[in-house]
């Protein structure tokens, strides 16, 4: 819509390749400097870290370990390089967990987003993203500045208001959830006023198809980004609109659930982040949400990679029989026989009492021979149903819950 954001959108495989080689030691030294860091990778020497390969072999980071360590820490568990009086901004998200940010720079890197959709100077956004205590107000608002685009920090609710500012100031650009653009056109319409909205950017929710046709019918672009506050900007759209690019800042794996181990291109996975933030440099922070890469690059010429967007949920954490049974536990289980492709807890009912079923891919066919190892991974005893290779969708789900409590 306007040109690349820089020139890192347009590198080649061959400089992203150098790129890591001289960015992930700095980056991994760099976060050995943070106390919780410097305990989690004790043993490892950022100058052996310079591919993905090598980042494949260190843990992962959840976002439970984040939460227990801030608790014993607080506010940020050791996991940031700065002390808290050293950032400009500390939040509070749900939990609570705390997050730090930063003034100037682009510091959560969502300007690249922004760019993507066109903003830039002469435009003003309308950030309808919550500025008190959580971050994605300020997230975007930063974003807005990075572009030299003015900002109204609208805030949520309030829709009478929302409209009467639009109205007034000629707000053209939406930065907010998807769905709350539809309230305020909505309101818009009922009290006679026209707004000047042609361009929404959108996160926090699900945008879906008919969502976005319908504002598409109103004559507004809606793109949509995957970010979080622990990680800032993660993917976001271009005009393409055919998936979603990685950010030049963070780099991305999928990998198996309960697990740290990469999956090929194509299959449903967990979404695991590496930000190279040197203020709060998490490694390998496992976000917990479900999607897969996409072969190829964008047609609107940027050449990072793509994943297709949220697909669920990683943490499939299911009690079946009054025990739970954990995405790990079923890794666990494929680990124990090298033939297993893949596997698939199924949860249900027959009459008022749980069932458990396993399926597993294996080129062999008796189910017998993982009996003992179901019960060993699993902690109970299960049906067990073999498939051949290949036959479990591909979308993610490790433990499936069928039952029904209506």
């Amino acid at each position: 819509m306007g040109g690349f954001y820089d020139d890192l959108e347009m590198r080649s495989d061959e400089e992203r390749h150098e790129w890591l080689e001289t960015s992930l030691p700095i980056a991994i030294g760099r976060a050995k400097t943070a106390p919780a860091l410097a305990r989690l990778l004790r043993d490892v020497e950022p100058n052996d870290i310079r591919d993905r390969a090598a980042l494949a072999a260190l843990p992962v980071i959840r976002k439970a370990e984040l939460t227990e360590a801030q608790k014993k820490n607080p506010p940020f568990g050791g996991f940031a390089t700065r002390l808290a009086a050293e950032f400009d901004y500390i939040f509070q998200s749900p939990g609570p967990i705390y997050e730090p940010g930063r003034r100037g720079a682009d510091w959560w890197r969502l300007g690249r987003f922004l760019h993507a959709l066109g903003v830039g100077r002469g435009d003003i956004v309308q950030n309808c993203f919550a500025y008190h205590l959580t971050p994605a107000g300020m997230m975007f608002d930063s974003a807005a500045h990075a572009v030299d685009a003015a900002v109204l920090p609208a805030g949520t609710g309030q829709t009478d208001l929302q409209v009467r500012a639009a109205a007034d100031i000629g707000s053209n650009v939406y930065a907010g959830t998807p769905d709350f653009l539809k309230v305020i056109l909505d309101r818009a319409d009922e009290l006679g006023e026209k707004l000047a909205i042609t361009r929404a950017a959108v996160a926090g929710g699900a945008l879906f198809p008919s969502l976005r046709s319908h504002y598409a019918d109103r004559g507004i672009t809606t793109l949509q980004c995957y970010a979080t506050a622990d990680l800032g900007n993660i993917a976001y759209e271009s005009e393409a609109m055919e998936g979603m690019i990685v950010d030049e800042g963070v780099l991305v794996e999928i990998v198996r659930p309960g697990t740290g181990d990469p999956l090929p291109d194509g299959e449903v996975g967990e979404v695991v982040v590496t930000t190279l933030n040197p203020d709060y440099p998490l490694v390998r922070f496992a976000t917990g949400d479900l999607s897969a890469v996409m072969p190829g690059t964008s047609p609107c010429g940027r050449t990072n990679m793509r994943i297709k967007g949220w697909m669920g949920r990683a943490d499939q954490t299911t009690k079946i029989k009054g025990m739970f049974v954990r995405p790990e536990q079923v890794a666990s289980l494929v680990a124990r026989h090298p033939e297993i492709s893949r596997a698939r807890v199924i949860a249900d009912r027959a009459g008022e009492m749980d069932t458990m079923t396993v399926q597993i891919e294996s080129p062999r066919g008796a189910e017998s021979e993982y009996a003992g190892s179901v019960v060993e991974a699993l902690k109970m005893k299960g049906r067990v149903e073999i498939l051949a290779p290949g036959s479990l969708p591909n979308d993610g789900l490790v433990i499936e819950d069928r039952r029904k409590y209506d």
